[in-house]
């Protein structure tokens, strides 16, 4: 079992940046498929992109590729996103989340999310 953390969100303008931490517990962290999400209001949760245990391989969303990336430092236990020329419509709870397989990933563990809100 592990139990997840998210970290990292809060407010910032329109084209700004923000990095996402989901600190996980846990001796097998590395292995584990890391997912983020995003929940926007009134909305439903949609993928955002996906890692694999190693860091090796990675999965976006077609609408995100290019201005998110994910990554993986194993030696931290830690899950980033990295969020780049940010539009009002990411403004979302982004939760991070973990699989024991890759494909199909099935996430049984989830954290509580982080808030991201983009301004105009």
């Amino acid at each position: 079992q592990v139990q997840l953390v998210e970290s990292g969100g809060g407010l910032v303008q329109a084209g700004g940046s923000l990095r996402l931490s989901c600190a996980a517990s846990g001796r097998t962290f590395s292995s584990y498929t890391m997912g983020w999400f995003r929940q926007a209001p009134g909305k439903e949760r949609e993928f955002v992109a996906q890692i694999s245990g190693s860091g090796g391989s990675t999965n976006y969303a077609d609408s995100l590729k290019g201005r998110f990336t994910i990554s993986r430092d194993n030696a931290k236990n830690t899950v980033y996103l990295q969020m780049n020329s940010l539009k009002p419509e990411d403004t979302a709870v982004y939760f991070c989340a973990a699989s024991t397989k890759w494909f199909p990933a099935e996430y049984h563990y989830w954290g509580q999310g982080t808030q991201v809100t983009v301004s105009s």
